[in-house]
């Protein structure tokens, strides 16, 4: 199949993390404001062009205090720094439908090269003909190798936020017309 460009639906895709909360629970939110320009033959992704952009204002934390807090100067200052920002620059096929992909984050005013583990889930029509492609992603970033290194000293020992923060993407995407 030839390269072709795919339309993000965001009600069936998903951008979620979750970082470690008192050295012993984690916290769990979601971004609900992204976008994704996908050119790519979805059963051979090593010549996609991937990007995606994150609202950061849209986070989802469940809780409006803590959602405020991330979106402050001590963490995203999403008045400066609205966006994250994802660009493929590299993409090796790991297995069947695995992909090790590798690209520029843009966070915090900071980029870095991050890899993330994608997978092609499959491809099919939906009941209105529409060809869909369904991809999902796993990988970790370090907060503070952006610059975000806002944390208490716990009594007990330890922090209160952990560094690491797992990211989890699922998109379905439908093909452009």
């Amino acid at each position: 199949m030839a390269k072709t460009k795919w339309i993000v639906d965001p009600t069936h895709s998903a951008i979620e993390f979750s970082v470690k909360h008192m050295m012993i629970a984690k916290v769990k939110g979601s971004f609900n404001k992204f976008d994704a320009n996908i050119s790519a033959d979805p059963t051979d992704l090593t010549t996609a062009e991937i990007d995606f952009t994150v609202d950061l204002s849209s986070i989802d934390t469940r809780n409006t205090d803590r959602d405020n807090h991330l979106r402050s100067a001590d963490f995203f200052d999403v008045e400066k720094n609205p966006e994250l920002i994802f660009k493929a620059t590299d993409i090796k096929k790991t297995d069947d439908d695995e992909y090790a992909v590798t690209g520029d984050v843009t966070l915090h005013g900071v980029t870095r090269e991050e890899t993330f583990v994608m997978t092609f889930e499959g491809q099919g029509k939906d009941p209105w003909g529409t060809e869909k492609a369904g991809f999902s992603g796993k990988g970790k970033v370090k907060r503070s190798d952006y610059g975000l290194t806002y944390n208490a000293a716990l009594e007990t020992g330890g922090v209160l936020i952990g560094d690491q923060i797992t990211i989890s993407i699922d998109i379905e995407a439908a093909r452009e017309a």
